[in-house]
């Protein structure tokens, strides 16, 4: 399962709203229990929730409690007025066992007794002050669940927002490398295209260096252009040179050495052509090892290779 699309996904931020159907909150609390990132994630969502809410909760007015305790004893007040009114009237009629007298009295003062209190007002408490206080009050909890439902949607959004910008800016980095990567393979293809036309242009003179007893089995090759006085050097084996040291390519006019520039790691290594320092005539090219960054003059005794054109 992979947890990090599943935190992604908003289910836990639906959890911690209380939205879910009840067989995906049990889901949601059973991967929770077994994958301790995802129950991380929930912790920091409910805290988050709780915190906004919090943060922006309403308080209600002081003279609510008052009102509500005020419409709550006017509603008992009321009931209870009428609950007395409803019980009188059996009363009146508990002198039935005497009506078989005629010559009974009461009966009139009983009915009197009866009626008074079918005509006592039963609206002490307007229905209004009743009413209004228990209105105001559902009208508060409904806005304040609403508050706390957006509340809830507005930390969604936002959650979901951070993992967009996380997401783009993968995607940015990506795209950055693809742009390195991709520069420098056109680099290295226009390399090898250079190279290419120097090795089918016929004006170079292809001079092949062979080993000197010093390293028998070393190998080399310069591309000269006496018109261009262009000069390219192409390794083909050569001893790794000691610490401190590199190889350096001489050009030798009428036995006098030039110097024509020092050979990179790369290229000692066999690494494609190097273009050198130009030269305006030369029979004759060697190589020798100097120290990292040239000599002015050969050591004879370190010659690698030579080879005559």
């Amino acid at each position: 399962m992979d947890t990090q699309q599943y935190i992604e996904s908003g289910v836990l931020e639906e959890y911690a709203l209380g939205i879910l159907p009840e067989a995906e909150r049990a889901e949601v609390e059973r991967l929770a229990g077994i994958h301790p990132e995802i129950r991380h994630e929930l912790d920091a969502i409910v805290m988050g929730l709780d915190a906004y809410a919090e943060a922006h909760s309403l308080t209600p007015p002081p003279a609510m409690r008052d009102r509500v305790l005020a419409g709550w004893q006017q509603a008992v007040r009321g009931q209870a007025s009428e609950e007395n009114t409803i019980s009188l009237p059996p009363m009146s009629v508990a002198p039935e066992p005497v009506a078989a007298q005629p010559t009974a009295t009461f009966t009139p003062p009983v009915a009197s007794a009866a009626s008074e209190p079918v005509v006592r007002p039963i609206s002490s408490a307007p229905e209004p002050m009743q009413q209004a206080p228990a209105r105001g009050y559902g009208w508060l909890m409904a806005a304040s669940v609403a508050l706390l439902l957006s509340l809830g949607a507005n930390y969604l959004l936002y959650n979901r927002w951070q993992h967009t910008q996380s997401e783009l800016f993968a995607v940015q980095q990506e795209q950055a490398q693809f742009a390195t990567t991709q520069q420098a393979s056109q680099k290295l293809l226009a390399t090898q295209q250079g190279e290419l036309a120097v090795l089918r242009d016929e004006q170079f003179r292809h001079v092949t260096l062979a080993g000197t007893p010093a390293a028998p089995s070393a190998k080399a090759r310069v591309l000269y252009n006496p018109a261009t006085r262009a000069v390219y050097v192409d390794v083909r084996s050569l001893p790794v040179p000691p610490a401190g040291k590199q190889y350096q390519l001489w050009a030798l006019d009428n036995g006098k050495p030039v110097d024509a520039g020092v050979l990179a790691a790369s290229t000692a290594a066999g690494e494609g052509l190097q273009q050198m320092k130009d030269i305006a005539s030369a029979q004759a090219f060697a190589m020798t090892v100097e120290n990292v960054g040239g000599s002015p003059t050969p050591t004879l005794s370190t010659m690698t290779v030579v080879g005559n054109i």
